[in-house]
């Protein structure tokens, strides 16, 4: 049986989203160069954003046969997400 994660927090605010995904899983999937400086990142947690990156992700778990399923979670300000470093590998 396969160990990867299948469900994933879309954190969202009254302008953008972002889908949080830990930069292990990534470097697995070998996304860590196709993500884009608009997506953020804190400790071992990338943000990534989702007119774009987000996309990239999900349909390269897609691709691989493996499901994806969110929850989201909300707020009527500015995301503190806005406030991390943009992303590098």
């Amino acid at each position: 049986m396969s160990n990867f994660k299948t469900r994933y927090t879309f954190h969202s605010d009254v302008g953008h989203a972002w889908l949080a995904v830990k930069r292990v899983e990534l470097r697995r999937l070998e996304l860590l160069d196709e993500i884009s400086r608009y997506s953020y990142q804190n400790g071992e947690t990338v943000y990534l954003e989702e007119d774009c990156d987000a996309d990239i992700f999900i349909k390269k778990k897609e691709a691989l046969g493996e499901p994806v399923t969110f929850r989201e979670k909300h707020k009527d300000t500015d995301h503190y997400i806005r406030k991390f470093p943009s992303y590098s590998n």
